[in-house]
């Protein structure tokens, strides 16, 4: 693959010339400017950004990649993160991975237009990361186990979280018990679904596959998993959904059905988002960090900018908030 160095060559010009001509800088001639751009059309350059080209300083700007920037949880993780820059004077830019490997936050990595990012975004492959981070260009990962040269990842327990919920309602007594998915390619999904099963299996309880629904971590998604059960005309005791999102969109298909919740079946979600506790009942759901992963990703970051030692991995451990939307079947034990 050609390089702005080949380029320069071609052109007969200077490496700085090639790279201001290539930006479209004003202080390049017109002449100048043409012959480079015929290099690089000759040699099939694509540019890949200053920190590729030339050595640059800081921008004092951050990414944080998502997979979408929409919703509850991402918003407060926001938040969190961009107040973490600003205590440190850098600025912070948010963009979706939507659109995978073409996407503008590809390039965010690839072209390094920032000084180092914070990924959620099970799109971005993991061939991605470990090309994009190094000791200049730091990345921190929230949502799978990855491990490199300025590379490392924050993560909360969401297996324990699978399993803490599942558990909490096969203690309340429930038997049968549906798991709605998030993304297939979500390693938090897979996590908390490895939970779910944990605990079914050490109840010697089973998963019926007409239950094995996915609803993409989006409310619509949980509104259609729901109806195509309730379709099904045999509904479990209880539902886990793999996030609160899931969970409200379930809980409006349950209410068109008029199946009552928690009287006719139990629900349980996961994130514990501000409007969870708000709900009609008000949602039973695993509370994980979102603020604390948020900050503490952030000040990883920024200790890496600052070539300072982190560990590789970091696990954040999560709690079962107890609500109204979980009928208990049989009394809970609490003398253990």
């Amino acid at each position: 693959m050609a390089t702005i160095k080949d380029v320069a060559k071609l052109a007969g010009v200077a490496l700085s010339t090639a790279s201001y001509a290539l930006s479209g800088d004003s202080k390049v001639s017109t002449k100048t400017k043409d012959k480079v751009l015929e290099a690089a059309r000759q040699l099939n350059y694509r540019k890949n950004g200053f920190a590729m080209d030339l050595k640059r300083s800081r921008t004092n700007t951050i990414a944080l990649i998502l997979t979408d920037l929409s919703g509850p949880y991402y918003s407060e993780l926001i938040r969190s993160i961009q107040d973490v820059a600003l205590t440190n004077g850098y600025d912070m830019i948010a963009c979706s991975s939507m659109g995978g490997q073409d996407s503008t936050a590809v390039r965010f990595l690839r072209e390094k237009r920032v000084d180092g990012a914070i990924v959620l975004a099970q799109n971005i492959t993991d061939d991605t990361l470990l090309e994009s981070a190094g000791d200049r260009f730091p990345i921190v990962v929230m949502d799978r186990e990855l491990t490199g040269s300025g590379l490392i990842n924050v993560r909360v327990d969401s297996e324990h979280g699978g399993y803490t919920a599942t558990k909490y309602l096969i203690d309340a007594g429930h038997q049968t018990i549906a798991y709605i998915s998030g993304p297939s390619n979500s390693s938090d999904n897979a996590l908390r679904y490895q939970g779910y099963l944990r605990a079914m299996h050490e109840a010697n309880l089973e998963e019926k596959a007409k239950w094995r629904l996915g609803g993409n971590f989006v409310r619509e998604g949980g509104y259609s998993a729901t109806k195509m059960m309730m379709m099904q005309g045999d509904m479990p005791s209880a539902i886990f959904y793999g996030n609160d999102e899931m969970a409200i969109g379930g809980l409006k298909a349950l209410e068109e059905g008029n199946i009552s919740v928690p009287n006719d079946i139990s629900i349980i979600g996961f994130d514990d988002i501000q409007l969870a506790e708000y709900l009609t009942p008000p949602l039973t759901t695993v509370r994980q960090p979102k603020h604390e992963s948020g900050s503490l990703a952030g000040h990883l970051l920024f200790q890496m900018l600052n070539k300072e030692e982190v560990n590789e991995a970091y696990k954040l451990t999560i709690e079962l908030i107890e609500r109204a939307s979980v009928q208990q079947l049989i009394p809970m034990n609490n003398e253990k």
